[in-house]
Order: C-alpha cells, then structure tokens, then sequence
C-alpha cells in the first residue's frame, strides 16, 4: 500500500507572515549546521574549524576534555556541568567560545530572513553569530538582546541598540522596543560575543537551564517587548529537536491559553519527525512538517522576494 503523500508547510501564509513581520522565526541548532546530505569531515576542534558541531559533537568534545565518566548517559547540559565542577566557569566559556567566535558562514536561513523588507523579530537559542553576521552583510538594521548567566548581572540583560557601540545591562520588564521600526534578534539562551570575551553568556549547564526557568516562571527572563507577540503572531519553528523538554517548558510559559483562545496557529520544520511528535505539537497549535530548512528556504524564495 503506498502511503499518503506528506503534507506540504503552507508557504504563502508563512511568506505573508514574512513580509508583514508578524511572525516569530525561533531558530535552532540545526537551523546553523549544514545539512546531512553534505559530506563533512569530522569536526576535530582545537580551531581554525570549518564548520559548527552538532549536539553529539560538542557533548563528546566537552566530555573528553573533562574526562567525562565512561558508561554515563551523556546529553550536553548534564556533560557542560560536569565541565564546570571539574574546570570551573570560566575554562568551560573560554571552551565554548573557542568553538562559536569562529567566522562561519551563515547558511540559507540566515540570509533568507535577513533579505526581508520588513522588521522581524527573530528568536534563538544559538550562541553563534550567523544571523548578526546575515544581517550585518545584508546592510538590515536590527537591535541585539541577549539573555545572561553572569550571576554578578542578577536578572539584568544584555541590550544593544543599532549603530550604538555600546551594550547596556537592563531589566527585562522595562526594555521596550518598537518591533515595526527595526528588527531585533533575541538570543533567549545568551550568546558568543566576537569583541568582547567579558560579554559572552550561555545557558548550557543544568544549573543554567534551572535558572533560565527559574527567571522565566519569576517572569524576569522574557524582555517586556515580546510580550504583545508571543501572544499574538505565529511561530516558525526551524531547527529544533521537538522532543527538547526545554522547548516544551518554554512553550508552555508563552500564554499557550491566551494563544489557543485566539486561534493562533504556528509552524515548526524538523528533518525528520513521528506521529507522537505530531500529536504533542498538535496539542499546542504547532503544524509540524518534515523538511530540511534548505529546501524549505528554497520553496519559500520560489515565491517571490521578502
């Protein structure tokens, strides 16, 4: 028997969404690595390296540089704690930092939503600087603000304003940005800072993911200005492991009620996916579609420009 053919993302209403800005591109790991049709060498740190790692990748490296007990269950966040105990904070950033402070090249995605005409906001928990650099090189005005671990910033985060030098420490209950003037790429998980070591930030470790809740729950981890559309405008969803219990926890911070009584309907692209997958997403409004982001960049763009 042969089986139904897969359901197609609806690209005009996600292209609509791009040209209007009202939708919420929230990007993954997988939205910055090449995808696996490419042959890749093995990813062998110390740098110059040509290409990020994956999950895997970066948990083996972290594993073996803090001789990770053989025969544990290994995931990142448990692996990057075991880091910290044994090297301390500051080998762990400076080991991370070595990895993402390289200047890789953005791929499709990145391009793809820096060639949008209007503003957009985009979200991710990456802590590369492919987006900052699509939009740099685009010539796309767009604001920065990034989530912090440095317990000496207490809730504080991280805000640079276009064409200002300087990064100012706020609190997310009063950062107001006016989302149709200009875009603004929101790293929820903190990010590598090319210029500055002292600036670098990354929620990895358990005890960072705790907090991140933590301060969600407290309601002092989402800045004030994204409150109106994670309440209101679409996801896409690009990247992402579904099955990330960390994904889930967020979600369901984002009004989920208020979003299910508007009716409001989101997307996530995920190479490959299952039925339970569908169905937990389906639960929250999230259409999930099985596709790589390359293809999905290029049936987008066949559409016209942004």
């Amino acid at each position: 028997m042969v089986p139904p053919p897969a359901l197609q993302p609806p690209y005009p209403l996600i292209r609509q969404g791009l040209l209007s800005g009202e939708i919420i591109p929230f990007l993954g790991a997988g939205a910055s690595l090449e995808p696996v049709t490419v042959p890749a060498a093995a990813w062998t740190p110390p740098p110059p390296m040509s290409r990020l790692p994956n999950g895997s990748e970066l948990t083996d490296f972290l594993a073996t540089q803090a001789t990770f007990p053989a025969g544990e269950p290994r995931d990142l966040a448990k692996v990057a704690q075991y880091f910290h105990i044994q090297g301390g904070r500051p080998r762990l950033d400076q080991a991370l930092r070595n990895i993402f402070v390289q200047g890789y090249q953005p791929r499709p995605i990145h391009t793809l939503l820096a060639s949008t005409a209007a503003p957009l906001l985009v979200v991710t928990t990456n802590y590369d600087m492919l987006l900052e650099d699509a939009f740099t090189a685009a010539g796309k005005a767009f604001d920065l603000v990034v989530h912090t671990t440095d317990a000496r910033l207490g809730n504080r985060i991280l805000y640079r304003e276009h064409g200002s030098p300087q990064i100012q420490k706020v609190q997310p209950r009063k950062l107001l940005i006016d989302l149709h003037s200009r875009s603004v790429i929101y790293k929820i998980h903190g990010s590598c800072d090319r210029l500055d070591p002292q600036r670098d930030q990354y929620v990895i470790t358990e005890d960072d993911y705790i907090e991140f809740l933590s301060r969600m729950v407290r309601q002092t981890a989402i800045p004030a200005f994204c409150a109106e559309p994670f309440q209101r405008w679409p996801f896409l969803f690009l990247g992402y492991r579904l099955d990330d219990w960390n994904m889930r926890v967020v979600l369901n911070r984002l009004s989920p009620l208020v979003r299910a009584q508007q009716g409001i309907a989101s997307w996530a692209i995920e190479r490959s996916t299952s039925p339970l997958k569908e169905r937990f997403w389906a639960a929250r409004s999230v259409n999930v579609y099985a596709q790589d982001i390359d293809s999905f960049v290029q049936d987008v763009e066949q559409l016209g420009p942004l």
